[in-house]
């Protein structure tokens, strides 16, 4: 009874919270676009509070813009994560606009939407996000195409690195910067290989059944990562680049991994 009440409140108060800043924030997205990003960022770290998620950062977002933020990808949750770090936005699956809830919360972060299933559209797709880069925004790309166990760091798609040579063609480098999120902890035990599951969202599962477990568990230790950002050219080989931020995004994650079992 308890679990069901804390979760009817955490709604509550999350559609009370974003109904009142919906206005505010959809008047910055249209009338001044560079600080629109201020809001979320607020409402992020609300949330997460509210949750009981508590988000440790190691390293430093870089500071370079143009930034493209190059991260794994394991649950629905790493949105209000990443989103509690700093002011960005997301690129996403077009379907994401249609979920409940979710794909309004996703309009009012500005979320850059891409079709998966249709590969003539994959140029204009990467010529909005490099326009969005080259305006300096910082965008996250979710580089595995899909979310994982936490298990492992699936293998990079480089295809949307392209958006960082579209913006790039117009102008200066773009940089690109590996972020490595790992789950560490639960009520202050580690998260073994088994409980992984319990806040890794890979899909398969229901996302309300997913989401009602995860606001019923709280209290979850996430780790975020910056490893150390790089230049990427209209000329840059995006591949290698995939490759190089997946070696480093890998290693990060295996290493919070790792530290799950010291004290806290």
């Amino acid at each position: 009874m308890l679990a069901v009440l804390r979760i009817a409140a955490i709604v509550a108060l999350v559609a009370m919270a974003t109904m009142a800043m919906a206005p505010a924030q959809l008047a910055a997205i249209r009338f001044l676009p560079r600080r629109a990003a201020r809001l979320p960022l607020a409402w992020h770290r609300w949330a997460t509070r509210l949750i009981g998620v508590r988000v440790r950062v190691n390293g430093h977002p870089s500071r370079l813009r143009p930034l493209l933020l190059v991260a794994n990808h394991l649950s629905w949750s790493d949105i209000l994560v990443l989103g509690s770090v700093m002011p960005l936005s997301f690129v996403a699956k077009s379907e994401v606009a249609r979920w409940p809830a979710i794909g309004w919360l996703a309009r009012l972060q500005r979320t850059i939407y891409v079709e998966r299933t249709r590969r003539q559209a994959s140029g204009r797709q990467a010529e909005a996000i490099g326009a969005r880069l080259a305006a300096g925004e910082a965008i996250v790309l979710f580089a595995e195409g899909t979310t994982g166990t936490g298990h492992r760091v699936m293998p990079f798609k480089s295809a949307l690195l392209g958006a960082a040579r579209a913006a790039a063609s117009a102008g200066e480098a773009v940089h690109i910067q590996p972020v490595a999120i790992a789950y560490t902890r639960l009520h202050g035990l580690p998260l073994g290989r088994y409980h992984q599951a319990r806040a890794a969202w890979p899909g398969t599962i229901d996302l309300g059944r997913h989401l009602v477990s995860f606001l019923r568990d709280g209290a979850y230790d996430v780790e975020v990562t910056f490893g150390t950002a790089e230049p990427l050219d209209a000329a840059g080989d995006r591949k290698a680049a995939a490759t190089r931020m997946h070696a480093a995004v890998r290693a990060a994650h295996a290493a919070s991994m790792r530290m799950r079992s010291q004290a806290p």
